[in-house]
């Protein structure tokens, strides 16, 4: 399976970046072979509107069937939730952790937004 995590760097170590929209990188990995790859999501980290919808795009494409972040609002779930993409959040801490987390069952998928539109 395909996961992307949010992440404030380029590797497992990276911290969990707790915005959706505006998180630096999605780390994007395969949970059967724990490849990885940073997907840099620089053009929406100052975007006026429209980050969170634009980084579920990017998101989209990578062919993921799930995100890991800290928080993720209504734009981002509803275009996330479209692609058939499942969405945990409340994440914290790095990368790795979360990720075994979410590999032993521990994380909850949610069932929508966990902020307002515009969560800085």
């Amino acid at each position: 399976m395909k996961v992307a995590v949010t992440s404030q760097g380029q590797n497992l170590d990276s911290k969990v970046d707790l915005r959706f929209g505006r998180a630096s990188w999605f780390i994007v990995v395969d949970t059967e072979t724990g490849e990885y790859q940073a997907v840099s999501n620089e053009q929406n980290l100052s975007a006026g509107q429209g980050a969170g919808i634009q980084s579920a795009q990017n998101v989209s494409r990578q062919g993921v069937e799930a995100v890991i972040t800290g928080n993720c609002g209504p734009k981002a779930f509803r275009t996330l939730n479209a692609a058939g993409i499942k969405i945990f959040t409340g994440a914290e801490g790095s990368v790795s952790g979360v990720l075994e987390q979410f590999k032993s069952g521990k994380l909850s998928e949610a069932s929508g937004a966990n902020v307002e539109g515009h969560w800085a």
